[in-house]
């Protein structure tokens, strides 16, 4: 988990890639997007709605299970988010004989304390990128929507700031469980793999063998997603560290290390400007004064109030084009 481009894909696959998980190329939002769209799960009419929405989903067509067995075990045993998941993944594990699953779901840094309490056992790994890439990556992406008055040139800025955010929530939610959450940085994972997939190996107690890796290689350790394919780093691939410092322009990295700096410095990614130059002026204080609220207030809304049943499924790349058209922009 963690914010949006962060390598949480690659890291996913890099554990997939190990051996002993279950291999699953899925993706499962259950807690940002399924039940904020049908409802708790206590309720057997939102398991039938669940089940209707993810029978259709990407998700479940790389799953490998039958729907009628899938189906009947989640009217008789969910009554959580965290038993969905755990009925879903036990099956897949169970069909490809191995032990252990793991979920790759990046807003699950906003959910810890709810997948905690319905799955005690479950482990977190954080997985942290320097702000200024995501910025930069997010933008050309448009995966993240400034309010509509930021869109144009302080829309780099306010996506900085939904990254801060991000990493935050993070943080605080898992610090709240110390010896199940780890954070990893992505700048660490990619030039140092051996010594960080060590410390991993030692959290999950599992052996993350990367030569073995390196052989398996699922997923985005044979293809990039990156939003930059068309640079080419010294071995013929994108160069994923410090892009922002080549992308950028300094005026750029002068806003956003004014804005998300402090941020930045606790992470322990060095600033490149003064002081001076970061000083905050209306724009900045308007900015950070704004987008906290306004992310918190959208999330709860989406999470605590009916309008949660707006949620979008167009990441769940539904095959029924009804369905999808159900959608919410």
């Amino acid at each position: 988990m963690g914010c949006h481009r962060s390598g949480t894909n690659l890291l996913y696959d890099i554990l997939l890639s190990a051996g002993g998980f279950a291999v699953y190329r899925g993706f499962l939002p259950v807690y940002e997007v399924l039940i904020p769209r049908v409802g708790g799960l206590e309720k057997p009419e939102n398991r039938t709605k669940l089940m209707e929405i993810w029978l259709r989903s990407k998700g479940f067509r790389r799953s490998g299970l039958d729907a009628a067995e899938l189906s009947a075990k989640v009217q008789r045993e969910c009554k959580t988010g965290g038993d969905f998941i755990r009925i879903a993944m036990d099956e897949i594990a169970r069909n490809q004989n191995v032990a252990r699953w793991a979920v790759y779901e990046p807003d699950n840094v906003l959910h810890i304390p709810e997948i905690k309490a319905d799955i005690p056992e479950a482990l977190f790994i954080h997985i942290i990128r320097d702000g200024r890439d995501i910025a930069l990556s997010l933008k050309k992406m448009g995966g993240f929507r400034p309010l509509p008055w930021d869109r144009g040139s302080r829309s780099l800025q306010a996506t900085a700031l939904y990254w801060e955010w991000m990493v935050r929530n993070g943080q605080h939610h898992g610090r709240l469980f110390p010896a199940d959450y780890v954070e990893v940085h992505y700048e660490e994972l990619v030039r140092e793999p051996h010594r960080v997939l060590k410390r991993l190996g030692e959290f999950l107690d599992h052996d993350l063998d990367y030569d073995r890796i390196q052989s398996t290689a699922l997923g985005r350790l044979q293809e990039s997603n990156s939003s930059f394919l068309d640079e080419q780093g010294s071995k013929g691939h994108p160069d994923p560290v410090n892009r922002w410092k080549a992308r950028l322009a300094r005026e750029e990295v002068c806003a956003l290390e004014a804005l998300v700096g402090n941020c930045l410095t606790d992470l322990g990614y060095g600033l490149t400007t003064s002081e001076q130059e970061r000083k905050q002026g209306l724009r900045e204080s308007w900015l950070r004064s704004v987008y906290p609220g306004f992310l918190g207030t959208k999330q709860w809304l989406k999470t605590k109030t009916p309008l949660g049943r707006l949620a979008s499924l167009s990441g769940l790349e539904l095959a029924d084009p009804a369905a999808q058209a159900d959608s919410a922009p």
